[in-house]
């Protein structure tokens, strides 16, 4: 995948996705969450959420929903700025 020309972040949802499950599952993990989407058939570790929510990773369409199934939010909040 190429890099960001404009050295911004690589996704629009990483905060939200932090945010959202720091505010309405306090004690969910980054790990925590990775668990939840394998169950969900989506194949992310720790680190792949790390990077997502800090803005470094790409984030497929099938991801970004399935975060917003797990997080209990619509789409439109995940990629909300």
């Amino acid at each position: 995948m190429f890099k960001n020309k404009n050295d911004l972040s690589n996704n629009l949802c990483g905060e939200n996705i932090k945010r959202i499950r720091q505010a309405k599952f306090p004690g969910l993990s980054q790990r925590g969450l990775a668990e939840k989407l394998q169950l969900a058939g989506i194949d992310l570790d720790k680190n792949a959420i790390q990077r997502i929510e800090s803005g470094k990773r790409f984030v497929t369409d099938i991801e970004l929903v399935a975060f917003s199934r797990i997080l209990e939010v619509s789409l439109e909040e995940l990629i909300e700025i």
